[in-house]
C-alpha cells in the first residue's frame, strides 16, 4: 500500500498522462501571477499563450514552442452509439512529429482544425470504428465534430486520451477569449529553451523536462503530503504487525531458546538470533511487498484506464529501507521475551 500510494503521489506531481511528453523544457503557472479562467474553480494557466508561443519560437535554439490545453470532454460518435470522457488535449503541430499526452502530433495537420488523433485505448472506447466524434459546444447550440485522422499507441499504458488543436479545444471549452493554456511546450536546446521561457512568463515555473521522479514530491505540497502520510502510517502498520507476529514466534519458541541456553549460549548470543530472524523476516515481508505493491500500480493503472499511478526504481530500495526501520522499531518487543526465558521455567512446563 506505501507503494501504491506513493505511486499516485508521484504521477500527481508530474500531472499524469498529460505531461507524457518529449519536449525539451515545459512552462507553467506558478499559481500566482498568471490569469484564470474561473478563480478558484479552475487551477491558474497561462494566458495569451499564442502570441508567447510565436515569441518563444522566435528564439534562437528554439525549434517549436506548443501551448498545451487539458479538458476531459464528453465525446460521442456522429453517427449514433454510446458516449465516452476522454482527456482532450489541444497542441499546435508543426511539420516535425512531436510527442504529447503520450500521443504523436504527427497525423494533426497544421492548417485543417477540427481533427482529432485518438489512443488506442480511446478508440477501443467506441468500438474502433468511429469516423467523426461530435461534442456540444459550451458556447452554442451547435455540435463541434471532430474528423478522426488516426489512432495512435500511447506512451501511457492505457490512457484514454486524445490529441485535437488547440484553437478548437479553447472555443470548446471557453479558454479562447483569454489564449488561455495549461502549460506551454518548448523543444530544441534545454539552455536556449529554458532562457526564451523565462523571458516569456518570468513569473511563472520554467522545468527541464525528464521522466516521473520522487524529487517532484518536494514541488507539490499535497504530493508531498500524501506520501508522507503513507509513510508514516505504512511505519506504525509495518511495526505494529511484525511486533505481534514475532512477539508470538518467539513465545512458542521457549522451548528452543532454553535448549541454547542449556548448551552454553550465552544471552547476547541467544538475543542476537532472535533480532536478526526478525530483521530477515522483514527484509521478506518487504521484498514481497514490492511484487505487491509493483503489481497493484499496474492494476491501478489498467482499471483506472489511465497513469493514475508511476512506478520508480528507487521504489526498491525506498520500500526496503521503511521495512527496516519498521522491523528496528518492533525489535525490541521480542527481545523482552526472548529474554525472560529461562532454562528452569521452560523444564518445568
Amino acid at each position: 500500500m506505501l507503494l501504491l500510494v506513493t505511486g499516485v503521489a508521484i504521477a500527481l506531481a508530474g500531472g499524469g498522462v498529460a505531461t507524457a511528453d518529449d519536449a525539451d523544457v515545459r512552462i507553467t503557472s506558478d499559481g500566482e501571477t498568471v490569469v484564470s479562467s474561473i478563480d478558484g474553480v479552475e487551477g491558474t494557466r497561462l494566458g495569451a499563450v499564442s502570441e508567447q508561443a510565436e515569441s518563444i519560437r522566435s528564439k534562437e535554439g528554439v525549434e517549436h514552442a506548443s501551448p498545451v490545453l487539458v479538458e476531459p470532454t464528453t465525446l460521442e460518435p456522429a453517427d449514433g452509439g454510446e458516449s465516452a470522457v476522454l482527456v482532450l488535449v489541444g497542441v499546435v503541430p508543426d511539420e516535425e512529429p512531436r510527442t504529447v499526452a503520450g500521443l504523436s502530433t504527427a497525423a494533426l495537420e497544421t492548417s485543417d482544425r477540427r481533427q482529432i488523433v485518438l489512443s488506442e485505448t480511446a478508440a477501443d472506447r467506441f468500438d474502433g470504428d468511429a469516423e467523426q466524434l461530435v461534442r456540444a459546444s459550451y458556447r452554442s447550440d451547435s455540435d463541434t465534430a471532430f474528423t478522426v485522422t488516426a489512432t495512435e499507441p500511447s506512451t501511457v499504458e492505457d490512457a484514454s486520451v486524445a490529441l485535437v488543436h488547440l484553437d478548437d479545444l479553447q472555443a470548446l471549452s471557453g479558454a479562447a477569449d483569454d489564449d488561455l493554456a495549461d502549460r506551454m511546450l518548448v523543444w530544441g536546446d534545454r539552455d536556449a529553451a529554458a532562457a526564451a521561457g523565462a523571458d516569456a512568463y518570468p513569473d511563472a515555473a520554467v522545468e527541464r523536462t525528464g521522466a516521473a521522479s520522487p524529487a517532484s514530491l518536494f514541488d507539490d505540497e499535497l504530493a508531498f503530503v500524501t506520501s508522507l502520510l503513507a509513510l508514516v502510517v505504512g511505519i506504525g502498520i509495518c511495526a505494529s504487525f511484525i511486533t505481534t507476529t514475532m512477539g508470538m514466534t518467539v513465545d512458542e519458541d521457549r522451548r528452543v531458546l532454553a535448549v541454547l541456553e542449556a548448551v552454553g549460549f550465552p544471552a547476547y548470543s541467544r538475543l542476537a538470533i532472535v533480532a536478526v530472524s526478525t530483521l530477515v523476516t522483514t527484509l521478506v515481508g518487504a521484498l514481497v511487498g514490492i511484487a505487491l505493491g509493483w503489481a497493484g500500480i499496474y492494476a491501478a493503472n489498467y482499471l483506472a484506464g489511465a497513469a493514475v499511478a508511476a512506478v520508480h526504481p528507487l521504489f526498491v530500495p525506498y520500500a526496503i529501507g521503511v521495512a527496516l526501520i519498521a522491523g528496528l522499531l518492533a525489535v525490541p518487543y521480542p527481545l523482552v521475551v526472548a529474554a525472560r526465558t529461562t532454562v528452569l521455567e521452560e523444564v518445568g512446563r
